[in-house]
């Protein structure tokens, strides 16, 4: 799973997680309504049943205390009591027009609904009498609903299945419009990740984002216009370079040779084809670089023997004339077993070449370089040290994050860790290995190289 489907991917978990979060918080909010009204109900604000215990017969009347008729007053209510026959014994502030009298059917009426237009509340007190509580007629409102039972469970799973349909409709209509944008979005997306990666695919100028298609695709042709010219111009610098350079190191090395020449001369013949040789390492790295970075130069894998690859790049180095003043040592991890990989055997020993001479010339005055080949964990192994200057912290971290080398070097510096090292990680990402840079103790500079023994697709 590449980046833009992790993306879409956690789009849609988010989705689902919104809309649960949607229904947990609405189930909270409905139970806590339910909660709140069954608080502040009818019965919280006035209480028919505290209203009649404060309602007593005393000495063969019946009398409201100081508190009933305050409840009345606060809420402008009157009340009633009625016996057993329906008739009024006891009332507080009825109104005139109401009858002082009622049957069982009037008590039963206003008992669910209306007496009148004033709504009302009644309590059956424990000696049988009726306490009735009326309120002005906008104080209250009473519903009466009443369904069968077999109507009532049709309407509740009928209510359920609504539920479930909507939320289902509502998850289907997100995903779906999820897909489309993801549909929209991932060759657009994918595109600009391929041009960060050097890469430019043509997309498809059709859709509502056409537009956005068609500038990632001027983007890429002239991304691709600006590296076939810089390839081109690099390639032609280096072939225009190579036959002076030649000339220079063949007249260089005659008179390095000649013994009629003071040796002051022959000395400085010297530095000009050492200095002459290096240019042409460093141009032989530009134009490897340049084609391994843009697909230039075809990897040919077949299969070697990674010992005996390190060993002839080790020795290719020595039978170059290596200044006394340097140290190689060749070990083996597992002396005696042959280590087999599949791998462009050219390419290895020119990325073991950089790492010996970058040791070489990052240390002017003389190190100990150490080659170690071995396996590790199913992968081949080689560790390229030495026990010279080593290289700054703050450009180690840039090498093991794999940057741009050159962006952390000013131009005035001599000793730059540049183009060989990126020679070195681009031949070895090539084979799909891994490379590390640290330090080496007690100091210098110490590289790991993880090559893959498995098969590789190319």
């Amino acid at each position: 799973m590449n980046a833009v489907q992790r993306f879409f991917r956690r789009y849609i978990i988010s989705t689902i997680g919104i809309v649960v979060l949607f229904l947990a918080v609405n189930i909270v909010l409905f139970f806590a309504i339910l909660i709140l009204g069954s608080m502040s109900g009818s019965d919280a604000v006035f209480s028919v049943e505290t209203f009649s215990d404060h309602v007593s017969r005393q000495d063969g009347t019946w009398r409201a205390d100081d508190v009933a008729r305050s409840m009345l007053e606060e809420h402008d209510a009157w009340a009633m009591l009625l016996n057993e026959e329906g008739d009024v014994i006891w009332q507080q502030d009825l109104p005139e027009n109401l009858p002082r009298s009622y049957t069982s059917a009037e008590v039963a009426s206003f008992s669910r609904w209306y007496l009148e237009d004033y709504p009302v509340k009644v309590w059956t007190r424990p000696d049988g009498k009726l306490m009735v509580v009326g309120f002005p007629p906008e104080a209250l409102v009473k519903f009466y609903y009443a369904v069968e039972q077999p109507y009532l469970g049709a309407l509740l799973t009928g209510g359920v299945a609504v539920f479930f349909i909507n939320l289902f409709l509502i998850v289907f209509l997100i995903l779906r419009n999820t897909r489309n944008v993801e549909k929209a979005m991932t060759p657009i997306l994918q595109g600009i990740q391929n041009l960060s990666h050097g890469k430019a695919e043509h997309l498809a100028e059709q859709g509502e984002l056409a537009e956005i298609n068609a500038g990632l695709n001027r983007a890429a042709d002239y991304m691709r216009q600006k590296d076939n010219t810089r390839a081109e111009w690099i390639r032609g610098v280096s072939h225009d370079i190579r036959t002076p350079l030649s000339m220079v190191l063949g007249y260089a090395s005659e008179l390095e040779d000649d013994g009629n020449l003071p040796p002051d001369a022959r000395k400085q013949a010297g530095i000009i084809r050492r200095e002459s040789e290096k240019m042409k390492r460093l141009i032989d790295d530009l134009n490897l670089t340049t084609k391994l970075e843009y697909a230039l130069q075809p990897v040919h894998f077949q299969d070697m023997d990674w010992v005996e690859t390190s060993r002839q790049a080790v020795s290719e180095v020595l039978n170059s004339g290596l200044d006394s003043r340097y140290e190689i040592v060749f070990a083996e991890m597992q002396p005696g077993r042959s280590l087999h990989l599949l791998g462009d055997d050219g390419l290895l020993r020119r990325m073991l070449d950089n790492l010996i001479r970058n040791s070489i010339t990052h240390n002017p005055h003389g190190c100990r370089i150490s080659v170690s080949v071995g396996e590790e964990k199913g992968h081949c192994l080689c560790i390229v040290s030495d026990d010279g200057i080593g290289i700054e912290p703050e450009r180690l971290k840039v090498l093991n994050r794999g940057d741009d080398i050159t962006s952390t070097q000013g131009s005035d510096e001599k000793n730059e860790h540049g183009l060989g090292l990126k020679l070195v990680m681009q031949i070895v990402k090539a084979h799909r290995g891994t490379v590390s840079f640290s330090d080496s103790t007690p100091h210098g500079l110490e590289v790991r190289i993880s090559l893959p023994t498995q098969p590789l697709i190319s």
